[in-house]
């Protein structure tokens, strides 16, 4: 995720200078914003997606699916991986860059103004004025629904300006400790805050602490709780890297037999989540034909995430911008069924992740680590890294690389098909400096 040194005047410029303000939890800002924007988030409905794990993935299935039942769509998605413009798609595809400019240069006119007036308190976050611009955009675009990832949290997120007509929460665990609490409980209220009167909310979450405080404030606050596994009959198994769905039946309908586009078994749960919440989107207006489902888990992209790209057939790198400790384990699970004696891993993480436990979360899957810097001057050194895998696994062979691409050049001096995980910002770093390339062939069946 990297960005090309601009001019001071230069609006995209003003915008990532914004990111000095680092991350600031409220929503005075965004409601200061969108109501000198005229609302742009009530003309439109609005469907937010929450939770730690699997957001992205259920954002672009959702989204799919309303765009193949005939709906104009918006899809408002962080981080990027390589360009801004990446997190604002309409009707699938991502907004070009004169446009991204001359939203960014409204806003700054019009942050000064509001600045001027008192009316804004503070200078907003890249976050704030990255969402208002999305929101400005999508209702310039006309879009009918829009499909909007939440941030950080929930209670206090700049999407949480928007009432969402439903909330999708695939998964909670602990990520973001310093800013949502330190147990499963308080990262569950957080989250939870993106929960409206009448809104529908879907969720997969099993863990029975999380849930329950997820179920209780939908209660609350007159939302209907959907719990995406309750009655639902999944068949499926892993064939070639891809996830092979037999049968899956939920108490509204009947889908299959069909693969998923996105790989890995932890896909299984978002996929049931992004059914249940486009078969309840019928009492919002927002009807959804079993067609259209099927199509939004065959026909989705979300790179970068178990992704697999090659260079040529020598060199295949699976990259995951698996970054917590969960999206960690859930990429040690896929490595260990498509190859179970593990993969020289690339590995980069930033300063405030819980380096030690994704290094344990991955566990053998990784045969050797290559640590890195990632990209970001939030990185943490990469000999810190290696220093943090020889104490939580002894005997495991490590390298030290000045960079992502450094690094991916040494672990395939150790076989054809190489990993890389541990940071979003890492993976777009080698994104950018594969391409282009073409997305990998299919992984051998190990018959799992």
């Amino acid at each position: 995720m990297t960005t090309s040194p601009r001019s001071p005047a230069d609006p995209l410029a003003w915008l990532f200078a914004l990111e000095q303000h680092g991350i600031k939890l409220g929503l005075a800002n965004i409601r200061a914003l969108a109501a000198a924007l005229d609302h742009p988030e009530r003309a439109f409905a609005p469907i937010l997606v929450a939770g730690t794990n699997g957001k992205g993935s259920v954002a672009a299935m959702i989204e799919r699916g309303l765009r193949a039942a005939g709906y104009r769509t918006g899809l408002y998605t962080s981080p990027h991986l390589v360009r801004l413009a990446e997190r604002v798609a309409v009707a699938g595809r991502p907004v070009s860059e004169s446009s991204l400019e001359a939203g960014a240069d409204g806003l700054r006119a019009l942050v000064d103004r509001l600045r001027a007036a008192g009316r804004l308190e503070a200078p907003p976050t890249f976050f704030e004025a990255t969402t208002a611009m999305a929101l400005a955009r999508f209702r310039a675009a006309e879009v009918q629904v829009a499909v909007l990832e939440v941030g950080m949290g929930g209670r206090f997120d700049a999407t949480n300006v928007a009432r969402p007509v439903a909330v999708a929460i695939p998964s909670i665990d602990l990520d973001h400790e310093r800013f949502l609490g330190s147990t499963l409980e308080e990262i569950a209220f957080e989250k939870a805050g993106v929960i409206d009167p009448g809104a529908v909310v879907v969720s997969g979450e099993r863990k029975p602490a999380a849930r329950e405080v997820l179920r209780r404030i939908a209660r609350e606050r007159a939302a209907r709780f959907v719990d995406a596994g309750a009655g639902a009959d999944l068949r499926a198994r892993l064939r070639e890297g891809r996830s092979e769905v037999e049968m899956l039946a939920t108490p509204r309908g009947r889908y299959g037999p069909l693969t998923l586009a996105l790989r890995g078994l932890h896909q299984l749960r978002n996929a049931v989540v992004a059914v249940r919440v486009l078969e309840e989107l019928g009492a919002a207006g927002l009807a959804v034909p079993a067609a259209a489902i099927e199509r939004a888990l065959t026909d989705v992209r979300w790179p970068g995430r178990l992704d697999l790209r090659e260079r040529d057939p020598e060199h295949r790198v699976l990259l995951d911008a698996a970054h917590n400790v969960a999206a960690a384990a859930a990429f040690g699970e896929y490595v260990r069924e498509i190859a179970p004696g593990g993969l020289p891993l690339v590995f980069g993480a930033l300063r405030d992740k819980d380096a030690a436990g994704m290094v344990r979360a991955i566990g053998p899957a990784a045969s050797r680590f290559v640590c890195t810097p990632a990209g970001t001057p939030r990185e943490r050194p990469a000999a810190e890294l290696a220093e943090v895998v020889r104490r939580e696994r002894p005997g495991v062979p490590v390298d030290v690389a000045r960079s992502p691409l450094e690094a991916l050049a040494e672990a395939w001096r150790h076989g054809p098909l190489v990993g890389a995980a541990g940071s979003i910002y890492l993976v777009g770093s080698l994104i950018e400096g594969l391409e282009p390339v073409r997305p990998g062939p299919p992984l051998p069946d190990t018959g799992a």
